[in-house]
């Protein structure tokens, strides 16, 4: 009772084992883990929040302020449902699914209206847009979208109210006016608009980006325009001019913009000013309208990327005047009621570059986190009271019926989880009292592993398994005593009566057996540690004469090791005799008999036993021991082999042994006779080409390249190689006996399988080898004719079926790969794309390294790189004699030559051109749309199609051209997009 922590090896110690938990008196909170439902009801005057799905935090913002839009709420309640014939209530027995857009902004706004949760889940909407709940979108280009979408719906109802509201309430007109300065014409192009999109960079306040944004442009140079009365290009300008405004005017502040330099949006941290109240009579062509608005929303974004980050919004109820904080689940109402942006400021990211924040007056407010503000004509009128329509209220109230009964549920599992947890309080308590066992009583053995569990109160403890600590003989193994716990025999018929399980181990369940079996390999252990040094003082000794015994240099070297092993694999033995130790005991026999069958290589003095059971004959392996030395060993490896030290060794290895000398030098003499023979061949110098026949010999023949490099090997290393006997060119023939290759793929892609051969060498070849078939070109060339007319036969002939067959497969082979290498090079200068830069990808990487190395100063170059076997420097090969080491023949090598402003790929047949855009978009920073791509001359542009059915093969390289970045920012956002 006085440790502090718990003693693993004492069974009778029964302190923190999770007791602790139970002790004194407990919170009824901690009996369950379920929150209090009514946190999840709404409060009493307070606004609906909206789950965030994952990053649709931006489509919540736009919902909340289109939500507390009254008129745009009250004509999409007077939209017609496609389900449901009004005056008509909706059955019981069938749920209600919005079937189109405006049914579910519909179903979405009256909850969002009379809901009883905090909060609702708008993934219905969401889903019916088609957007991806884990990918953030442009929250601006959003904005534009839905509007188009909702203008296009409501197009199509019959009341003019429902169809007319998007334009009464966000449409405005303004027109693009031109002016001539020859003639003084004016043209203009009237358009409507949703928002008005304002450029901010080196702006302050929001009057400066309005007044920017209806500039006058001047238009000349190679921008002059038409005009229509002159008949000829002149000088003008061109600006906006505003003719009407909407009732709800959106401000679209453009801070995420295109950077030329990274290829990728970025986010304006300027700080723009704005006031509550907006005059734009200065603003407007005609002055005798209402033009004064009033602020009702801000849209912000927190972060300091264009791609990721979080949106809220603060929106002003327009019944009350007061201001509240839209942030997913979560809405604050302001103090007061004035809008307050000072803390959303505050967490904004601190950045070095970053200005101060200017002071605002009474009024007014500045922000470098707002992108839209959204201003509503002032009026006098009182606001709309609306009303959900009957068969939404109906919708609503059933969904309320649902929380409230999910909220009955979640109070009456708390309410059951903290009667249990009181009633297990009391029973630890008791418990925990009458658990130790007293000196001279009754006791049993439990597992502590379930004592824990019982004493867990996020767990309810199962029966009781003793089974783990048993031994083979079914009583409790000593070495498992640290698993057990102690306890007295009343709360041992408690735990049984209440739980189950067992077997019950009381006083009489410690296994005298296995005790005996400890105590016993106990002391052999300490015999074996006392043994060990007598042998090792016994091993310093001198044999002298025939009393002596050989044992194995490895074995001497790990005997106590291999004792040790040997007296717990006894002791295993024991445990496992009944094959029930527990329920790995399967598993665990297994991994012995694996263990067994790799220590019968490490029996004690077999390393020096001979595969015919005799003594060795290497005397390297071994050493003699004094008679007494092996006794010793003797007694812990009694069926080791005994070798007296004046035992012969094994005639049968003898004999082999001269054999294998023999051998060797008869390998020597064939290799050096064959090299001698076949000095070209070996060293791969004078080769024939087909490509630049030789003029000295109308016939060559042919092996494989297999036997060749096999043979090589040989040659090499005789004693280590067997000898090569057969050509073995029946691999480079059919089934039907005809030859797989033609003449012009043996002087390109199959070149690398076959090997060509002098008719000198080929004579040589049937002395020193088994031939099994004889390949054969012939050259036959007419008297006095053109060379282009001569003929070369195969013999034996082509097999045209055989080789149509391998093309198709290799071919297969091509378009079938995964995690293949591809390269891609991008190209600076168009103007050598497609002549210039293909050739020179495919110079080996072993040439690029010796130009790089001749280019050095003398003392530079790597030495060891530049010596060969002449001593000689290589010869160096270029782009400009590519042509002529061709016509030459000369073999080259085929590994590709990674050349500068090239990357790797690893890539699939079945991967699209799309996803490898993106790959090169993150490693080459060129954006998808800005990429042009190419291989051997032709353009890919199918993103769908594979890169398999495009002809991308293994090692293929790619051309890439990268478009300039477009100076319109405007336009570039459309492109993105």
């Amino acid at each position: 009772g006085f440790c502090r922590r718990n003693c693993r090896g004492n069974p009778n110690c029964l302190v923190g084992i999770g007791e602790h938990v139970w002790l004194g008196e407990i919170d009824e909170n901690s009996f369950h883990n379920i929150d209090d439902p009514n946190c999840e009801r709404r409060k009493k005057n307070a606004f609906v929040g909206l789950t965030n799905l994952g990053a649709t935090c931006y489509v919540n913002t736009f919902l909340q302020m289109w939500f507390l839009n009254l008129e745009l709420r009250q004509a999409l309640y007077l939209c017609p449902s496609s389900t449901h014939t009004a005056g008509e209530g909706i059955p019981k027995d069938k749920d209600y699914e919005p079937q189109t857009i405006c049914e579910h902004l519909q179903y979405l706004f009256a909850l969002l209206q009379n809901s009883k949760r905090r909060y609702i889940d708008p993934s219905g909407f969401v889903k019916a847009l088609g957007l991806d709940t884990g990918q953030q979108q442009d929250a601006q280009e959003f904005s534009k979208l839905f509007m188009s979408l909702l203008e296009d719906t409501l197009s199509k109802q019959k009341n003019p109210d429902v169809r007319n509201i998007v334009q009464k309430q966000f449409c405005g007109e303004y027109a693009y006016v031109t002016v001539c300065n020859q003639c003084g014409r004016e043209s203009q192009l009237v358009s409507k608009f949703y928002e008005l999109e304002l450029n901010i960079q080196g702006h302050k306040q929001l009057t400066d980006c309005i007044t920017e944004f209806l500039k006058e442009e001047k238009l000349e140079g190679d921008n002059r325009y038409f005009c229509e009365t002159c008949q000829s290009k002149q000088n003008a300008t061109r600006k906006i001019r505003l003719l009407s405004l909407p009732c709800t005017l959106n401000l679209q502040l453009m801070r995420f913009v295109f950077d030329r330099q990274t290829g990728h949006k970025k986010k304006l941290n300027t700080y723009i000013g704005f006031s509550e109240l907006l005059d734009m009579e200065p603003f407007m062509e005609q002055k005798n309208g209402v033009y004064v608005y009033e602020l009702s929303a801000v849209l912000i974004h927190r972060g300091v990327s264009a791609y990721s980050g979080h949106y809220i919004a603060h929106v002003k109820d327009p019944q009350t005047g007061e201001w509240y904080k839209f942030n997913d689940e979560d809405i604050e109402k302001m103090e007061g009621k004035k809008l307050q942006l000072g803390i959303e400021e505050d967490l904004a990211e601190p950045s070095k570059s970053q200005t101060r924040k200017p002071k605002c007056g009474k009024g007014t407010h500045c922000s470098r986190n707002a992108y839209m503000l959204v201003y509503r004509l002032q009026t006098r009128e009182k606001s709309l009271t609306v009303e959900v329509p009957a068969f939404l209220q109906e919708l609503v109230e059933r969904d309320n019926c649902k929380f409230e009964e999910w909220c009955n549920e979640m109070a009456e599992m708390r309410k059951q989880s903290v009667a249990r947890g009181k009633i297990k309080h009391e029973e630890v308590k008791e418990l925990y009292k009458r658990l130790p066992a007293e000196a001279g009583s009754p006791y049993d053995f439990i597992s502590l592993e379930w004592l824990q569990k019982w004493l867990d109160e996020s767990t309810p403890p199962k029966p009781i398994d003793n089974t783990a600590c048993l031994c083979s003989h079914g009583k409790l193994h000593p070495d498992k005593i640290s698993m057990m716990k102690r306890i007295s025999e009343y709360v041992a018929d408690f735990f049984y009566r209440r739980y189950g399980g067992g077997p019950r181990l009381n006083v009489k369940a410690l296994c005298k057996d296995c005790v005996v079996e400890r105590c016993r390999i106990l002391r052999l252990k300490n015999q074996l540690n006392e043994d060990y040094k007598t042998v090792t003082n016994l091993l310093k000794v001198t044999v002298k004469g025939n009393d002596g015994f050989w044992v194995g240099k490895a074995s001497l070297r790990s005997w106590r090791q291999l004792a040790l092993e040997q007296l717990n694999e006894q002791d295993e033995d024991a445990e496992h005799s009944n094959g029930k130790m527990n329920g790995n005991a399967q598993n665990k026999d297994e991994s012995n008999e694996e263990k067994r069958e790799e220590e019968e290589e490490l029996n004690f003095n077999e390393d020096i036993v001979c595969p015919h059971g005799d003594l060795c004959i290497s005397e390297n392996d071994r050493r003699v021991v004094s008679k007494e030395a092996w006794e010793k060993l003797k007694q812990y490896f009694p069926k080791a082999p005994e070798f007296p030290n004046n035992k012969e060794c094994c005639s049968q290895c003898k004999i082999l042994e001269r054999e294998g000398e023999e051998n060797e030098a008869l390998h020597k003499m064939m290799a050096s006779e064959q090299k001698t023979s076949l000095q070209n061949l070996f060293h791969d110098k004078c080769r024939p080409c087909l490509g630049s026949w030789p003029q000295e010999t109308d016939e060559l023949y042919i092996v494989s390249q297999f036997f060749v490099e096999e043979w090589r090997k040989f040659v090499r290393r005789p004693t280590r190689c067997s000898p090569v006997s057969s050509v073995g060119n029946s691999a480079l023939l059919c089934p039907h006996g005809g030859l797989m290759f033609t003449y012009a793929s043996m002087t390109k892609e199959d070149s690398k399988l076959i090997a060509l051969i002098w008719p000198s060498e080929w004579e040589r070849i049937q002395k020193l080898f088994v031939v099994d078939h004889v390949i054969k070109i012939t050259r036959t060339r007419a008297a006095g004719a053109d060379p282009e007319s001569t003929v070369y036969t195969s013999e034996p002939q082509l097999c045209p079926e055989c080789r149509e067959g391998l093309l198709c497969q290799q071919q297969r082979d091509l378009r079938e790969y995964t995690q293949a290498t591809i390269y891609i090079h991008k190209v600076v200068d168009n103007k050598k794309v497609m002549k210039d830069a293909a050739p020179e990808l495919n110079v080996s990487s072993s040439e690029a390294e010796e130009e790089r190395e001749e280019n050095k100063p003398e003392g530079e170059q790597d030495p060891d790189f530049n010596q060969t076997n002449g001593g000689a420097k290589r010869q160096k090969i270029s782009h400009q004699n590519y042509i002529t080491y061709q016509k030459q023949g000369i073999r080259r090598s085929t590994r590709h030559r990674k050349v500068r402003g090239e990357k790797a790929f690893l890539v699939s047949a079945n991967q699209t051109l799309k996803d490898l855009k993106i790959q090169i978009m993150n490693a080459f920073s060129v954006a998808t749309f800005d990429q042009n791509l190419s291989i051997d001359g032709k353009i890919l542009s199918d993103d769908t199609a594979t890169l398999g059915s495009l002809g991308v093969i293994p090692e293929s390289v790619i051309l890439l051209k990268a478009d300039e970045p477009i100076a319109d920012y405007a336009a570039m956002d459309d492109i993105m997009q």
